[in-house]
């Protein structure tokens, strides 16, 4: 692969995400971004439009890089999981769905016959990571296709709900997926995250500096992109060993806090920190 190409997608993704934080930054103090507002971690306050920007910059240069038989479906899982990711940022913060967090609160609301809107995220990014598998399956039939077509459901809906699960602090998301972006430039299927690796970058400093925030919008686009770049390693077995990996870290932070693991572990910790503000 040329050097050159994907340089120019990560060019074209950086100034695509600056025009598109710009636009964010005009509403943000009008009416019409009131209800992209959010208080963070550290009390600070922070716009959630940083999503909108990401997936919509990173959706388009996914679909200008990937390999012919995955244009299609880029374009799915980012635009589907950067949709149903924002509905989830807006009807989530109402205090009847407060309790509905995590697995075991979708399964709860469920139980109470309620559907939560991380349940309506959940069921849009299914949906598009099982559309994807169809939009880029091979000319192979029989239990091989299959297995392929679980292995790429699976990859790119658990990757978007793993980037988001990151979303806790300020450019933690944005820089797992810049790390995840760039170790995936290499081969056949590596000009699909070139665009999106700019496009991250582009908006790392304003993450950094608190003054937007992914959100689910932002990390469940770039997170579906990041999985369904997974979805092309051509080893099955890497691929299905991608996927334990994925699962097993889903399950896990139900019990375990990553934010007390990541500070717990000095080079995670100063990674984490890296750039960040002062609490």
């Amino acid at each position: 692969m040329s050097g050159r190409r994907p340089a120019l997608l990560a060019l074209t993704g950086a100034a695509s995400a600056r025009a598109a934080l710009a636009g964010a930054a005009v509403l943000t103090d009008r009416p019409a971004g009131a209800p992209w507002r959010r208080t963070n971690y550290a009390g600070r306050p922070v716009s959630l439009l940083g999503g909108p920007a990401l997936a919509l910059s990173a959706t388009a240069t996914a679909v200008l890089g990937a390999p012919p038989g995955t244009r299609a479906a880029s374009a799915v899982v980012g635009a589907v999981s950067g949709l149903v990711g924002g509905y989830d940022d807006l009807a989530g913060a109402r205090p009847e769905q407060a309790r509905d967090k995590g697995l075991a609160g979708h399964l709860r609301a469920l139980r109470e016959g309620r559907v939560s809107a991380g349940a309506v995220k959940v069921a849009g990014i299914g949906a598009a990571a099982a559309a994807a598998a169809l939009l880029s399956r091979g000319p192979g039939r029989g239990s091989g296709a299959l297995v392929d077509g679980v292995l790429t459901t699976g990859l790119v809906a658990g990757t978007a709900n793993l980037l988001n699960l990151l979303d806790l602090r300020p450019g933690r998301a944005a820089k797992a997926g810049a790390i995840a972006a760039a170790a995936g430039l290499g081969g056949p299927a590596g000009q699909l995250v070139a665009g999106p690796l700019g496009a991250t970058l582009a908006v790392l400093p304003d993450d950094l500096g608190e003054r937007i925030m992914l959100g689910d919008c932002g990390a469940n686009a770039l997170g579906a992109l990041l999985g369904l770049r997974l979805a092309g390693v051509p080893s099955r077995g890497a691929r299905a060993g991608a996927l334990a990996v994925v699962t097993g870290l889903t399950l896990a932070s139900e019990r375990i806090s990553f934010t007390r693991v990541i500070e717990a572990t000095p080079a995670l910790r100063e990674l984490d920190r890296l750039g960040r503000r002062s609490s």
